[in-house]
């Protein structure tokens, strides 16, 4: 399952300008905000949590919060994501990629997921 996201950097640079500190908390947790450390991150990460929810087929919805979705960085600052343990198991989750960039004024975020149950992308009807 794939899904990507594009989003305006500018876009939520006026959102947080707007709302102030709180903005940001409305999609990422505490550990998120301090990996996020420009607004060109916090944009690539409400990118990648957007791709995320529509590789589950989902969106951000009841079913799939923001917070439902935690991103990381390893060592060498390439970013990961783990979700929560319902959506592990209503998904049969096996394998999950990340992969996020910006420039030009835009952040993209592509997610791959990979699910171990068979119906989930069937192509016959």
């Amino acid at each position: 399952m794939i899904g990507i996201d594009l989003v305006k950097i500018d876009r939520i640079r006026k959102f947080t300008e707007r709302f102030g500190d709180k903005a940001v908390g409305k999609f990422l947790s505490a550990e998120e905000i301090k990996l996020a450390k420009n607004i060109d991150t916090i944009a690539g990460f409400w990118a990648a949590k957007e791709a995320i929810s529509k590789a589950l087929g989902l969106g951000i919805s009841k079913d799939c919060s923001f917070f439902d979705i935690k991103i990381y960085k390893d060592s060498k600052n390439r970013p990961y994501f783990k979700l929560a343990k319902h959506l592990i198991q209503r998904f049969e989750i096996i394998d999950l990629s990340l992969s996020i960039t910006h420039d030009s004024g835009f952040a993209i975020a592509i997610a791959d997921i990979k699910s171990d149950t068979k119906t989930q992308n069937s192509i016959s009807f």
